[in-house]
């Protein structure tokens, strides 16, 4: 059994959710740098791992409530789930954050040109996860749903037409990591989503939507990316051995 540092910070917060605040309160990505052993994890960002297991030990005291245990999950019941709830989130709230970007910097602009930053890293985000989601929904998320088919059923599965899932995994882990990267600019430009003193209503509206959305991306990359991929990685082979 592995120790709590051998463990990927992602098989970490696949067992318990939870724990992707306290691994974003130290600076460390669960995300799209999930597959790290969490010692990794702690030299790169300069972590305590003493104090780190602290935090995640006063997590376990805490009340449990419900937990969501999404690895527990049939993969294509988390393919449905991703699709009806964060791809529509991001569906959603694309157009109402790219109009409140373009007011804000229309009349804050001149008295904070980060905005102007953050509004065209926004803008490409925008593009990027349009074309990335339906890519998912046209052509990995029904190859998963017809593996499952085929795992009930027992029929060997056919190669698909990409050759293996490993290579639109490959493709959309990239692609997780661009929209990462994009969004840790727009944390550090916005100053974590804090508006400046002279903020009008909707300056602030803008970052709150801004923090939620990234809150929201950050969850949808960690089921794909941790769960998800590599579950039906597994079952590919499983089918087709």
């Amino acid at each position: 059994m592995k120790t709590l540092f051998e463990k990927t910070v992602g098989e970490i917060v696949a067992e318990d959710y939870r724990t992707a605040s306290v691994f974003e309160s130290f600076g460390i990505d669960f995300c799209c740098r999930g597959n790290r052993p969490l010692k990794d994890a702690c030299n790169e960002s300069e972590v305590s791992k003493g104090t780190l297991k602290q935090a995640l030990e006063a997590l376990n005291r805490q009340p449990t409530g419900e937990k969501t245990e999404y690895d527990q999950w049939p993969i294509d019941l988390l393919c449905d789930y991703i699709e009806k709830k964060h791809h529509r989130y991001v569906e959603e709230k694309l157009p109402v954050i790219k109009q409140y970007l373009a007011k804000i910097v229309s009349v804050h602009g001149a008295q904070h040109p980060e905005l102007s930053t953050i509004e065209s890293l926004f803008n490409a985000s925008a593009g990027e996860l349009a074309m990335h989601m339906k890519k998912e929904e046209l052509i990995l998320f029904p190859f998963i749903r017809r593996m499952m088919t085929s795992k009930s059923e027992e029929i060997k599965e056919r190669p698909p037409h990409f050759g293996t899932i490993e290579n639109p995994v490959q493709t959309m882990m990239h692609e997780h990591d661009t929209e990462g990267e994009r969004f840790r600019q727009i944390k550090k430009l916005s100053n974590s989503y804090v508006p400046p003193p002279d903020a009008c209503n909707t300056y602030m509206v803008t970052y709150a939507l801004l923090k939620e959305f990234e809150e929201d991306l950050h969850l949808h990359i960690h089921l794909e990316n941790n769960i998800l991929f590599p579950k039906a990685i597994a079952m590919e082979k499983q089918l087709t051995t």
